[in-house]
């Protein structure tokens, strides 16, 4: 049965932040050859693209924003700061990534699916509310969620983001929000700065935001302790109706932008952890998007292991 939706499009790819840029098309044709040399493609359903429109994209971001995104790429190649460029066509690329994580979502939301992994480029968790950032013009994973809570109506979302960089846009997007928990591991300090263990959310959502940072050098061990220790009981006083994880592979021991020593079998056995976190509080409803990760063979080595254990056992035999 192919409950596991699957988002590999080559049109994620058009989008060119420049020659020598790390966030090069380039990973995620080594996402796809790596899910079909496992076998991991064919037991996933294709789910196509589908671009968000502007009510998704201002549900997260000011009119002002979009539209300078959408300006800068009419204007030809560039760059919206230091880290960030862009082309013609990747304003229409970042509302694909948008719209395909809401098509994902929605699917999984209304029982079609059971779970789902999406390859998105450009990655989305820095991106503001009205600011472009660290190689994010539109937040994929914010703009998801944002459609799941008004359209599905969907009263509790779990977002869990393992990127090695803090998650700045996704935690400012809901610091406000109860029903709304973001949880973050990642490297500190690093870029974008954010991401301390006493940023806990803000008014009404005070509690519902979760940063568990780790010093250079930390691996396994530390990373499966935050899921475990910090993550899993979380979970279990929030009760999570559907879960989102903002997946970068970035703090990889092999990633050349940190210095996190990640292990290939570590994302797997993350990936079960939250997995089991789905199952016990939100039907299963699970749907994973790619952010970071830079090195591309282990890019594509630990998605796979990630797609695998979203698929579940018979996938790892």
């Amino acid at each position: 049965m192919l409950d596991v939706g699957l988002v590999t499009d080559p049109r994620l790819e058009e989008h060119d932040p420049g020659p020598h840029h790390v966030e090069r098309p380039e990973r995620l044709a080594r996402i796809r050859g790596a899910l079909d040399a496992a076998g991991l493609a064919r037991r996933c359903r294709p789910v196509p693209l589908e671009a968000a429109d502007e009510e998704a994209l201002l549900r997260v971001h000011d009119r002002d924003h979009v539209r300078s995104v959408e300006n800068a790429c009419a204007a030809g190649a560039g760059a919206l700061d230091a880290d960030t460029g862009v082309c013609r066509a990747s304003a229409e690329v970042a509302r694909l990534a948008a719209g395909s994580a809401i098509a994902l979502c929605r699917e999984v939301a209304r029982g079609r699916l059971r779970a789902g992994f999406a390859a998105l480029r450009p990655p989305g968790h820095h991106a503001e509310r009205g600011r472009a950032m660290g190689f994010c013009l539109f937040n994929n994973a914010a703009v998801a969620a944002a459609y799941l809570r008004e359209a599905e109506r969907v009263g509790r979302i779990l977002i869990v983001d393992w990127d090695v960089h803090h998650g700045n846009g996704t935690q400012h997007a809901f610091e406000e929000d109860p029903s709304v928990f973001y949880f973050s591991v990642h490297q500190f300090p690093l870029y974008p700065g954010t991401g301390a263990a006493g940023e806990r959310g803000r008014g009404a959502g005070l509690g519902a935001t979760l940063n568990v940072p780790l010093r250079p050098g930390a691996g396994d061990p530390e990373f499966l302790a935050a899921i475990h220790d910090a993550l899993v009981p979380a979970a279990e006083a929030f009760r999570p109706e559907f879960v989102i994880v903002s997946a970068g592979f970035d703090a990889h021991a092999a990633d050349p932008l940190a210095s996190l020593e990640v292990s290939t079998p570590a994302f797997a056995q993350a990936t079960r952890i939250v997995r089991e976190i789905a199952e016990r509080h939100a039907g299963g409803r699970i749907v994973s998007l790619l952010e970071g990760g830079y090195h591309l063979e282990a890019l594509a080595e630990a998605t796979a292991a990630h797609v695998a254990a979203l698929l579940g056992p018979e996938a790892r035999s």
